[in-house]
């Protein structure tokens, strides 16, 4: 079952909404607009739980990061391999 939905009048540059328009398909210029803020909130909840997660141990580095994109690309490429990922 979709949830309920309400009319919303918004505003937006032109080539926005005319770019979004052509983008959105048979979903329509609602649907395509209502999943891009989706999008947007979903990332700024993200950016709340790591300002929360910095607040108590300290900001994330980008070694930490870079660390963590390798671990991952290894584990792509073990898994495109049919090997185990090391824990």
């Amino acid at each position: 079952m979709s949830e309920p939905t309400r009319k919303y009048s918004i505003t937006m540059p032109r080539d926005i909404a005319e770019a979004a328009r052509a983008r959105s398909g048979t979903s329509g210029l609602s649907s395509y607009v209502a999943a891009a803020v989706a999008r947007q909130i979903e990332r700024d909840n993200l950016d709340d739980l790591i300002q929360a997660v910095e607040a108590d141990h300290g900001a994330i580095t980008e070694d930490e990061v870079q660390a963590l994109r390798d671990r991952f690309q290894q584990a792509r490429r073990q898994q495109s391999q049919g090997g185990a990922v090391p824990a």
